[in-house]
């Protein structure tokens, strides 16, 4: 199937109609002053009349004027950007909008995990499982919310993994400062989402925390609120227990421990998930089924591949005009 990529382009084979037309109009109008039969202007009048005699002689559609209005045609056909179209093919496209909303904290620093005998802070702990995470979500785009008593947003939505791998491996615990404010994350997330396009089905938040909202300028009442309204799915992970850790008692943090209570009220209220973490493995089978409750196709997607065909009316016109050109020049030379 050949179609045009600029049809409007077509308004443009009026044009020459229209000059033409003018042209006539024009001359009409001075011929009428030959009419005025002055001896003086004996000889104008003749001079006119001969113009006016070949005029008649030239009329709307005259070999000439057929053979460049050819031409024109194919390069307006050309302008119009011609091309063909394959067989209708199906794509299926696997996908989400993903914001990865990780608390850095002081407290994260605990070191209530272990790897093969070794004694892993909560931090790297995630760090590593977050990561494996977002290797296996190619076809996702994914972006990156770091809080602690501020939040960050430290990698807008992306397809490039590489750079949200970079600033996973960078992320240290405190940066961000010592207390924690889930309803800021929340906001920070949900406003990130709002700015792009996508459905709000294929919208997900990801947030891991090991404490309580202690700290920022909004509720969790009102980031649940705010999320319901949004209608995105909040998934809430909770790492460590209910009891202070004693990084925090060292470091004198205010917090309470880990509210799982609002944590589980957060994901009931916009229809995600919450998961309770005590240990590394559980850590990993809980981005593991995050990663198949997410795994979803999207609407099929039609595509058809264009070939471009323009240069075959402008191949035509050149060709035209050349002949045309060739002509003109034998029925000069000839007798």
């Amino acid at each position: 199937m050949i179609t045009f990529e600029y049809p409007y382009m077509a308004f443009l084979l009026i044009v020459p109609f229209l000059i033409r037309l003018f042209k006539k109009r024009s001359f009409s109008q001075k011929s009428r002053a030959l009419k005025v039969p002055f001896v003086k202007d004996i000889k104008n009048i003749e001079n006119a009349s001969s113009h006016f005699a070949s005029f008649q002689k030239t009329r709307l559609f005259n070999k000439s004027f057929l053979g460049l209005l050819f031409c024109y045609t194919f390069v307006v056909i050309s302008l119009m950007y011609p091309v063909r179209l394959s067989e209708p093919e199906q794509l299926k496209v696997q996908g989400r909008d993903i914001l990865l909303v990780t608390d850095i904290s002081t407290s994260m620093l605990e070191e209530d995990f272990a790897y093969r005998g070794q004694r892993l802070s909560r931090m790297e702990a995630v760090r590593a499982v977050v990561a494996d995470f977002a290797k296996n979500r190619a076809n996702d785009r994914m972006g990156l919310i770091l809080f602690g008593t501020r939040a960050y947003l430290q990698v807008p939505l992306t397809f490039d993994k590489q750079a949200l791998l970079d600033v996973l491996a960078s992320m240290q615990a405190g940066m961000a400062g010592q207390t924690t404010s889930i309803g800021d994350a929340v906001a920070l997330a949900l406003k990130t989402l709002k700015n792009t396009k996508t459905n709000k089905d294929n919208q997900v938040i990801i947030l891991l925390t090991d404490g309580e909202n202690n700290d920022g300028q909004m509720s969790v009442p009102e980031a649940v609120k705010l999320a319901k309204d949004e209608g995105v799915k909040i998934y809430t992970v909770g790492i460590g227990s209910p009891q202070m850790s004693l990084t925090q008692a060292f470091f004198g943090i205010r917090n309470s421990g880990l509210d799982e209570t609002t944590l589980k009220q957060l994901a009931e209220e916009t229809k995600g998930r919450y998961f309770k973490v005590t240990t590394l493995k559980e850590l990993i089978d809980v981005y593991r089924k995050i990663d198949l409750l997410e795994e979803q196709d999207l609407d099929d997607h039609i595509v058809y591949q264009k070939t471009p065909l323009y240069y075959i009316p402008l191949l035509i016109a050149f060709c035209s005009a050349f002949l045309l050109l060739l002509l003109g020049t034998l029925k000069e030379k000839l007798p």
